[in-house]
């Protein structure tokens, strides 16, 4: 009975030692997966989101004024046509 306890001692103790060669290769293998991802990142040249943001909110500011010009622009057209009928 001693020798069967002693096989499932050695046993555990090679299971314990498998499932920390495990653990230790998975964090190497997302370190080594993150520093690829983030090089591929890097070379990709991509914007940060506070560079995105500036230039969404440039956009949106330059949309607007161009609807307010448009509007002034319909407002001279039409003084314009009105001009040109009283004449």
């Amino acid at each position: 009975m001693q020798t069967k306890n002693r096989i499932l001692d050695d046993m555990a103790k090679v299971a314990s030692g498998a499932v920390s060669a495990v653990t230790g290769l998975k964090g190497d293998a997302d370190g080594m997966l993150r520093r690829h991802v983030e090089k591929l990142l890097g070379d990709m040249n991509l914007v940060t989101r506070e560079e995105f943001d500036a230039v969404k909110a440039m956009a949106v500011k330059a949309r607007t004024e161009q609807d307010k010009l448009n509007a002034r622009i319909e407002a001279l057209e039409a003084q314009l046509k009105t001009a040109k009928t009283k004449k």
